[in-house]
């Protein structure tokens, strides 16, 4: 991770409808929540997990929970928060074993 709080933004071309208004609330939500946003390439083969991977950044910030199915929402938890815009929610990185089973 880096010195300074990192994102990385994430807007699925096949949900969007108005990329440019996901794009904005992605950046408002950045600078809300302190974090220095990042984009991937433009042209990438890559997934958004290798992506997570790649650019070692602390959360993923999107502009819903559409635009990241609920497979790839597990895996990411696994590695980096995940933040949406709107319904505002923080889907907390957790740390193996099970989430919520007593010790």
């Amino acid at each position: 991770m880096r010195r300074e709080p990192t994102a990385l933004g994430h807007i699925d071309d096949e949900v969007t409808i108005a990329p440019e208004w996901d794009k904005a609330v992605c950046i408002r939500l950045a600078r809300q929540l302190g974090y220095r946003l990042i984009w991937p390439p433009e042209y990438t083969r890559l997934t958004i997990l290798d992506l997570v991977r790649e650019t070692d950044v602390d959360a993923v910030i999107t502009p819903s929970a559409t635009h990241v199915d609920a497979l790839t929402l597990d895996r990411l938890m696994h590695t980096c928060d995940v933040e949406t815009a709107c319904p505002r929610e923080t889907f907390a990185r957790y740390f193996g074993g099970r989430r919520g089973c007593p010790a």
